[in-house]
């Protein structure tokens, strides 16, 4: 159920408005001083009663969650770490191995200074690496907080890897605001890493340490160096698409009509006879002989290194149009949301990015209808921006086709049917969302 706050007095020296926590401000205060003052929110909250000051909204949506999955305030719980053949495995898979270098040059020296550790955990929440001063990799151990351990938030409560995994941005969780009252004596502040090529999310790189180390900039710096891994991991990615290019080139060099090569991500790397498109839509398992893709329509499918050929059937002109007569929308998970489409031999299944998940959902509880300003509402709290929300519904069409999402206004077409799949809680709708109509619709209260 969603928590009781309220507001009983002011504290101006904590407080950037009438009932909400400053952390910066905290963090100016006598710690031990402010550990206390934290610590009566936190009881004051899990207890029902109405604390003086509310959580930071992101503090509260968490707590949230977690009464919703039921995680002990008291103690959490704790899974069975990996075994080293599983965690060797994750390390070889994750793309964040890539730029380990990157994150421990920009952190691992101060975190070690400043008796902190870096911690890099995958999407699952699993730790994977983690270096910085011995101290305070001792007194990790003793939180469980160690290689292989699972840290996501449904586990282990509020904290700077699980938190940044579900909300999608950095995070800094000081003391008391961790559910779990065994980690209160610890600070952390952690950003997501998400891949450029697809926008899927790669796990989070968190500093933590001591209560005593709080600083209220170290969620900047983490959340810049989170960027700067970004970017090398998109540098690699163009690196990949010259190569890609460099083999396709001379292939495309020798066909007739219409053809394209793609990275497995749909990126195009190279295109003859057709307007080039930056990035098609593919379906989630691609093989080679002949698939459908709305944005091509048939098409043969040919692997080169690095990708595929894709070569449309059809001599020109736009696709046939989807015959849709079904669409699951699901967005009853934390981290992933996809949309199903039904219509006969094309079923097929697209996994959603952030922004398009929001923005489907949205239309599939407004089946009349919204327009481009309606929708900036709900989205931005902002009727103006319709510039982004007209751009992202062009998107959203290019994979889903003509005949599934209409506009003026933007709906989807009345003959297909739509089912939404949601969480057991509003609690835990789209948790990354800040949109303004979906923090609405999470804080239904449950019956």
């Amino acid at each position: 159920m969603p928590l009781r706050t309220g507001l009983a007095g002011k504290d101006p020296v904590v407080m950037n408005a009438p009932s909400t926590i400053d952390l910066a401000r905290i963090s100016a205060m006598d710690l031990a001083h402010a550990a206390r003052l934290l610590k009566g929110v936190h009881d004051a909250t899990l207890s029902g009663q109405r604390p003086r000051l509310v959580p930071r909204p992101v503090i509260r949506e968490s707590w949230e969650r977690m009464l919703a999955d039921g995680v002990d305030p008291d103690h959490g719980s704790r899974s069975p770490l990996l075994g080293e053949e599983e965690l060797e495995e994750r390390r070889r898979a994750s793309p964040l191995r890539e730029v380990l270098p990157v994150l421990g040059d920009a952190l691992v020296s101060v975190a070690d200074a400043a008796q902190h550790i870096m911690v890099v955990c995958d999407a699952q929440g699993r730790v994977l690496w983690r270096e910085g001063s011995a101290a305070v990799l001792r007194k990790a151990d003793s939180l469980g907080f160690e290689p292989g351990a699972d840290w996501a938030e449904s586990v282990v409560g509020t904290n700077g890897l699980g938190t940044p995994l579900v909300v999608r941005r950095p995070v800094q969780v000081f003391s008391a605001e961790h559910f779990v009252r065994t980690q209160h004596s610890w600070t952390c502040a952690g950003a997501p890493v998400t891949d450029p090529r697809d926008g899927r999310l790669l796990g989070v790189v968190d500093v933590s340490g001591p209560l005593r180390t709080m600083h209220p900039a170290t969620l900047a710096l983490v959340g810049s160096v989170a960027k700067l891994a970004e970017a090398r991991l998109r540098e690699r990615h163009v690196t990949a698409l010259e190569r890609l290019r460099a083999v396709a080139a001379p292939v495309l060099a020798r066909l007739e009509g219409r053809a394209i090569a793609v990275d497995t991500h749909g990126w195009t790397a190279a295109v003859t006879g057709m307007p080039p498109a930056d990035r098609l839509a593919l379906p989630t398992s691609l093989a080679a002989g002949r698939t459908w893709l709305p944005s091509l329509g048939s098409c043969r499918v040919e692997p080169l290194p690095g990708g595929w050929l894709l070569r449309p059937e059809a001599p020109g002109g736009p696709p046939e149009p989807l015959p849709a007569t079904r669409l699951v929308l699901d967005v009853s998970e934390p981290r992933r949301w996809t949309l199903s489409v039904f219509g006969g031999a094309r079923d097929w299944t697209h996994e959603l990015s952030p922004r398009h998940a929001e923005l489907l959902y949205l239309l599939a509880t407004h089946r009349k209808g919204r327009s481009a300003s309606g929708l900036a509402q709900d989205m931005f709290g902002d009727p103006a921006r319709t510039v982004t929300v007209r751009a992202e519904l062009s998107r959203v069409r290019r994979y889903l086709g003509g005949g599934v999402l209409a506009h003026r206004p933007y709906r989807f077409h009345e003959d297909v049917e739509v089912e939404v799949v949601t969480p057991d809680s509003p609690a835990r709708l789209l948790p990354h969302s800040v949109a303004p109509a979906i923090r609405d619709a999470r804080s239904v209260a449950e019956p």
